[in-house]
């Protein structure tokens, strides 16, 4: 089985979830969004294919959150979605795909959905 994560080893969340795929014996593309940050694009297609809206993967306690003033923007899927792609630290995570679908994997046993 294939899986993608949007991963960032320094977040225990993300570190489990790819410890489960790997355990799973999954082959695991394994993405450093912060070194390689997604498109806004490629951020829309990922939102749209867990049915989520851009607030929803925010991470409003990163300190570009404040800055950009992006609390008074949660409606604005645009400028949500620019902001992460140019911040990635803004991109809660991790973010998995398999077949299965694509789930923000927090608890990282929300994985398990996918490569059951």
């Amino acid at each position: 089985m294939k899986a993608t994560i949007w991963h960032n080893n320094r977040c225990s969340n993300s570190r489990g979830a790819l410890a489960l795929l790997q355990e799973a014996g999954a082959d695991v593309e394994v993405i450093n969004y912060l070194d390689n940050p997604p498109t806004a694009a490629q951020l829309r297609t990922l939102l749209d294919a867990m049915g989520m809206p851009a607030r929803d993967l925010l991470r409003n306690k990163e300190a570009a959150y404040a800055e950009l003033g992006l609390a008074a923007k949660l409606e604005d899927e645009a400028a949500l979605v620019e902001a992460m792609s140019q911040h990635p630290t803004l991109i809660n995570r991790p973010i998995v795909r398999t077949a299965k679908g694509t789930a923000l994997c927090r608890p990282p046993e929300t994985v398990l959905s996918l490569i059951g």
